[in-house]
């Protein structure tokens, strides 16, 4: 690949406009070093002599393939086990025992995990519920995990990570409790895994596939959107909650000023969403 050179003022407006597009994620005048960083490697990896050159294939021949690879790319994933503690601490104190009671005769539950990533969230969440609530191995549970990229979700339904990725909030008695090591990796044990199913998803699109939930986590997912999408995802998200369901933002994250029929609740330090009664 040739010298890298700065991504030219009308290829950002494109690849922002495809993207905004495809995935209503907002690329505004300011993010154009953040394109050009992770174009430049999709580039260097689908072996083109230049990103403008990837550019200007995605221009003229509009491979669905290349479109995919890109908007995969321009995704952001960062994540981590236990991401925050706070809403761990909410569900296992709260939200989860209060579900058991509101749940006793059906013994049912749902959740989903809206923008999944590479995992480390759902399996935080079905460890959590392994250790603290035992009673639920006996209810029927789904737990599906969503994601716009097909990559993340195979990474989820793997359930491999690296030393790094393990070492990044998951205590050290939890990991040789639940993962196997694997050579240079860890792999999440098969009891994990099979508490899981993946949906490919599309949080600007159809949610035909999400059936009705009990807890929705969105969190840090919501900032990547303008105001008009998120205000729509959450319009879905409110009528696919069942009665007493809980959402999940990230902590800069809120439905204030956005959605007005939802409201805030407490749960053990942290701030949580239902729909108003």
């Amino acid at each position: 690949m040739s010298v890298k050179q700065p991504i030219a003022a009308d290829e950002f407006q494109y690849v922002s406009t495809l993207v905004r597009e495809r995935s209503a994620i907002v690329l505004e005048v300011g993010k154009e070093y953040l394109v050009e960083s992770r174009l430049t490697a999709l580039a260097r990896t689908l072996e083109y002599d230049s990103l403008s050159s990837l550019i200007r294939e995605l221009r003229t021949k509009k491979c669905p393939q290349l479109v995919n690879h890109v908007i995969e790319a321009m995704t952001t994933n960062e994540t981590l086990f236990f991401r925050d503690r706070h809403p761990f601490e909410a569900l296992q104190e709260d939200i989860i025992p209060d579900l058991i009671k509101k749940r006793a005769d059906s013994k049912k539950l749902t959740f989903w995990c809206a923008a999944s990533s590479s995992g480390q969230e759902p399996y935080s969440v079905c460890i959590m519920l392994r250790e603290h609530f035992p009673q639920l191995l006996n209810w029927d549970i789904q737990f599906i995990c969503s994601d716009i990229s097909e990559l993340m979700l195979k990474r989820t339904r793997e359930g491999i990570y690296s030393q790094l990725e393990i070492n990044r909030g998951m205590p050290a008695r939890l990991m040789v409790k639940y993962f196997l090591k694997e050579g240079a990796t860890w792999q999440a044990k098969p009891e994990l895994r099979e508490m899981i199913t993946t949906r490919q998803l599309n949080l600007a699109g159809q949610w035909a596939t999400i059936p009705p939930c009990d807890i929705v986590f969105i969190r840090n997912v919501l900032i990547y959107f303008d105001t008009t999408v998120k205000r729509e995802i959450l319009g879905k998200i409110r009528r696919i909650l069942k009665p007493g369901g809980t959402m999940l933002l990230g902590g800069s994250e809120t439905t204030i000023h956005i959605d007005d029929e939802y409201e805030r609740v407490r749960a053990a330090g942290s701030w949580v969403y239902r729909v108003a009664s």
